[in-house]
């Protein structure tokens, strides 16, 4: 980040050409990260050589299954039992890379994926249990309609 006269200001890197983008290692959390050393930052005030929206975090994986049976109690009157189970194989998904080339954690996934939405809004993120990409989870109904 350079202070550019109203604020700091953060600049794309340059891109080092023969270098890999990634690093795959089961090491780091979902099997890869960003390599650092393909990056360097301009000494000059300007925008590096590295395409806007080059780079790419973790793809998004998750299973939802929904079951319902209807069962009538009388002739007017049925109960509905619901079963939701949401990332139903449990899938790890992470959240998207560090993506400050000072930080210690640069190119690493640091959070899940349900926990990462809305942390870049001052971390008022949304409850993980309503997002996708969180762990399993199960939510059972039971309705009476008439």
């Amino acid at each position: 980040m350079r202070d550019v006269g109203f604020g700091p200001f953060s600049f794309r890197p340059d891109l080092v050409s023969g270098i890999p983008l990634y690093l795959k290692d089961f090491s780091f959390p979902g099997g890869r990260a960003i390599n650092r050393e393909a990056f360097t930052m301009p000494l000059t005030t300007r925008q590096g050589t590295l395409g806007r929206n080059v780079l790419r975090g973790f793809p998004l994986r998750q299973l939802d299954l929904a079951l319902r049976r209807r069962l009538a109690v009388t002739e007017r009157i049925n109960l509905q039992f619901r079963m939701d189970i949401f990332n139903l194989l449990n899938r790890p998904n992470f959240g998207d890379p560090v993506g400050d080339l000072g930080n210690s954690s640069f190119g690493k996934s640091t959070a899940m994926f349900g926990r990462s939405l809305g942390s870049n809004v001052g971390s008022v993120g949304l409850n993980s249990a309503y997002q996708s990409g969180g762990p399993r989870r199960v939510q059972m109904s039971l309705k009476l309609q008439f």
